[in-house]
């Protein structure tokens, strides 16, 4: 079922997070510091939106490398949903090109400080880590003949790194809930 994203009020500062990295290793929030633009995306390897737009996520990390600091999360209850489990994520990653973590956030506590509803879900922060997007990749969508071209996100990522104002009329993203654990559903 889709379901759209919270659209966070702008300003709103990056909450912390140390999570395990698929590949083992951890990452932090404190390790993205000192970039001129961070993008926290909420991932899924099951997800139809996500699977139209993964091939876009990893060309537009490689376009726009060390400009930009990013980690994907995945949520997800991967016991219920074991297609997100970290081997099929592994795979995913491998699959689309990704450059960047790819982290698990296994007591979705993570999510929940982000307020993420739905995969994917694209939170971009300014040096300093105050959010100013939130919102659609583009306009693809399974089912749709939209062009996957990161546009939307692109557009802001490029406002970020010219020290422009990012428009404050952004679309949410769609996309498929976050499958959380039976009784951790956000309140």
């Amino acid at each position: 079922m889709a379901a759209n994203s919270f659209m966070v009020p702008l300003g709103t500062p990056a909450p912390a997070f140390d999570l395990t990295a698929i590949d083992g290793g951890s990452v932090s929030l404190k390790d993205l510091e000192g970039a001129p633009a961070t993008l926290i995306a909420f991932l899924s390897n099951h997800c139809p939106y996500v699977r139209r737009i993964e091939d876009g996520i990893g060309a537009l990390a490689k376009d726009y490398g060390a400009r930009l600091s990013m980690v994907a999360i995945c949520s997800n209850d991967s016991v219920n949903y074991p297609d997100d489990d970290p081997a099929h994520l592994a795979e995913q990653a491998q699959r689309a090109g990704f450059t960047f973590p790819y982290l698990l956030d296994e007591t979705q506590e993570v999510a929940k400080a982000y307020r993420a509803a739905c995969t994917p879900d694209f939170f971009l922060y300014d040096a300093d880590l105050r959010l100013v997007y939130r919102g659609e990749f583009d306009s693809a969508r399974p089912g749709n003949k939209e062009p996957v071209t990161g546009a939307s996100l692109r557009a802001a990522i490029d406002a970020v790194l010219e020290g422009k104002p990012v428009p404050q009329e952004q679309n949410p993203s769609i996309g498929c809930g976050i499958k959380w654990k039976p009784g951790n559903e956000p309140a």
